[in-house]
């Protein structure tokens, strides 16, 4: 294969050299098979590939957006399928996957794939049915692979004025990565793809004092398996709730302690990060970051979570 054009790669060989003198740590050479689009849609693209031979320790797709920018997204080196968001409508995109073996570039395929064009609601929810009829009469929408994976209940662990969590389970099977669609307060449908590894999710630019419907979809490939809905009204702002907090100077019985905040995902817009509580509990957690314009930032998260995504 020789070196894509589009995103030359800094402290790369060209890649007809790659294969003779990049040679992997391992004994095994591994091989990308053919990188193909599964699904398109007016911003989205779904991608999925195979591994003829061998492993890799993670993989690198690089593409450039709308703006002719480069991006990059590492992903895990057990996936096999990746959905690129964030697009623009009617674009010709060429991307590039990269398989990474002890953080060498040992292989790579390409693909081009043109979005959808734009549709008055470019992702419209499915009808809202009755949760305890889900899975009777909806199981036919879904393609059921050979070991089944199921949703649990979606639940609403903590609401801000702009902000809700949401937290669900996986009570059988897994899977490779899920979706969250919901309406905002213009009723313009977004949707906000999340890792399969997940288990909770905080959504925010929500409105005060709103009712917001969302839905969860579990999916194997570009296939969703099942999916899960809640309801949740956001809080009253801040200013007009009455002051009921403890005052600071009120210490508990006793110490909390916070241990290791880390990374547990990372993609070009958003950062997981997960943390531990090795002793008593805290009341609720904040979130503090500047964003890229140096504007300090305020995520509130709710006391029993130990992890976050910060889109």
């Amino acid at each position: 294969a020789t070196e894509p054009e589009e995103l030359p790669l800094p402290s790369e060989e060209p890649q007809h050299k790659k294969t003779q003198t990049e040679a992997p740590a391992s004994n095994a050479r591994a091989v990308l098979g053919e990188l193909s689009v599964s699904s398109i849609s007016p911003d989205s693209v779904q991608l999925q590939w195979s591994i003829p031979k061998g492993s890799f320790d993670s993989f690198m797709l690089q593409y450039q957006d709308a703006q002719g920018q480069p991006q990059a997204l590492p992903i895990n080196g057990g996936s096999r399928s990746v959905t690129v968001s964030e697009l623009s409508p009617s674009h010709r995109y060429r991307f590039h996957l990269y398989g990474l073996q002890s953080r060498k570039k040992t292989d790579h395929v390409s693909t081009e794939a043109v979005t959808a064009a734009a549709k008055p609601e470019e992702l419209p929810l499915p009808s809202e049915k009755p949760q305890h009829e889900k899975r009777r009469t909806e199981s036919p929408a879904f393609e059921a692979p050979l070991m089944r994976a199921v949703l649990g209940e979606l639940r609403v662990p903590s609401v801000t004025p702009n902000s809700v969590q949401l937290q669900w389970n996986v009570p059988e099977g897994p899977f490779d990565s899920f979706m969250l669609q919901y309406r905002d307060a213009q009723g313009q449908p977004q949707a906000l793809p999340i890792d399969g590894g997940s288990r909770s999710v905080m959504v925010p630019g929500l409105s005060p004092s709103r009712q917001y419907r969302f839905h969860l979809y579990g999916l194997r490939g570009q296939k969703k398996i099942d999916h899960v809905s809640t309801e949740a009204i956001t809080e009253e702002p801040q200013h007009m709730k009455p002051q009921t907090e403890v005052p600071a100077s009120e210490a508990t019985p006793a110490r909390a302690v916070l241990e290791e905040l880390r990374v547990s995902s990372v993609t070009p817009r958003s950062v997981g990060l997960q943390w531990t509580v090795p002793k008593g509990s805290f009341d609720s957690f904040m979130l503090q970051y500047r964003d890229a314009q140096g504007q300090p930032q305020a995520l509130p998260v709710e006391g029993e979570s130990r992890s976050v995504m910060v889109p």
